[in-house]
């Protein structure tokens, strides 16, 4: 049997599909490929995972790969992307497909008018509704991520302080609204007594610089300075997690580790949140914002000024990591 599964973006979502492939290859009887179609800047993330034979990528269209996916005669596909490109390719392929419901409605009611429709349901139960009908069930194992042995950094190589511990904080976020503000971070790592590692791209770097130029304490600045399985690495090793609602905190979460995560524009109620990760992890928002959630990616704001995020309170943070350290 050979399947396609579909899910082009971004980090987060890609990690979120991993039980799928997990419990499709485990579950279903016989010689099982499974090949995966992602964005190419993403394909680091599936690169070492063991579950999957063939990995496919494309940078602006599916009209990069159509050809070559023609010719694998697929029997099923796994759409749990939803969206024009992937339904293109089940047209084009004319292979019976199976999706879940992205529950687009009910998030339009709640960013809109603040109607709470949705089910109490992890997007990753909602994945595994697209493949049952193929009898797989839940193992509950939560989430995958598989770091090859040279993209594992030693923290031998970090500075000494760091041998014995220390929290690792993802300070990026794909939009605003997600992220705290840099007076925010820096108030906060002003307040952690433990060693910190912080942890974004590129883009995050010179935020990174500030807050080790203005908050006292053993602060390393990881930003752009690591890959993204480098990272992951580090998060893997680290005591306990801060981060907002992003793709190193499902990275986390597939670590097992205690995850402190920061909401702002957005909402745990979208089903978004670290799936699995360990059992005393907890959730902050600033639930005194009754225009929350005002989109679900972060990139708008109900108040204009991502007022959200800027409202997030510091000491429940700092509460956070001293309980989980």
């Amino acid at each position: 049997m050979k399947i396609l599964v579909i899910r082009f973006s971004s980090i987060g979502d890609i990690v979120l599909t991993t039980p799928i492939l997990r419990c499709l290859k485990e579950q279903l009887k016989g010689n099982v490929e499974l090949h995966f179609l992602t964005k190419k800047q993403y394909i680091k993330v599936l690169l070492h995972n063991p579950y999957i034979s063939k990995i496919y990528t494309i940078e602006k269209s599916t009209n990069e790969v159509i050809e070559d996916l023609k010719l694998e005669k697929f029997d099923y596909i796994v759409d749990l992307h939803k969206n024009l490109r992937s339904r293109r390719v089940i047209r084009t392929l004319k292979v019976l497909s199976f999706s879940f419901d992205k529950l687009n409605i009910e998030k339009w009611l709640l960013t809109n008018f603040k109607i709470n429709r949705l089910p109490k349901i992890h997007i990753v139960d909602r994945y595994f509704r697209a493949v049952k009908s193929f009898g797989i069930l839940n193992d509950e194992k939560g989430l995958d991520y598989f770091i090859a042995s040279d993209d594992r950094v030693d923290i031998s190589d970090l500075p000494d302080t760091y041998q014995n511990g220390y929290v690792a904080i993802a300070i990026g976020g794909q939009h605003e609204g997600k992220k705290l503000p840099k007076n925010k971070l820096i108030e906060t790592c002003k307040k952690i007594k433990y060693p910190i590692v912080l942890l974004g791209g590129k883009e995050d770097h010179s935020v990174g610089e500030a807050i080790v130029n203005e908050a006292d304490g053993h602060i390393f600045n990881a930003c752009g300075k690591f890959s993204i399985n480098e990272s992951a690495s580090l998060l893997e090793q680290s005591n306990c997690v801060v981060t907002h609602d992003t793709g190193l905190m499902h990275i986390a979460a597939a670590f097992k580790k205690k995850v402190v995560s920061i909401w702002g524009c957005t909402s745990p109620d979208f089903g978004m949140y670290p799936y699995l990760a360990d059992p005393s992890s907890v959730i902050i928002e600033p639930n005194h914002l009754t225009k929350r959630p005002c989109s679900k990616l972060g990139d708008k704001c109900s108040y204009g000024n991502f007022k959200c995020a800027k409202e997030i309170d510091i000491s429940s943070i700092i509460e956070a990591v001293n309980k989980l350290y």
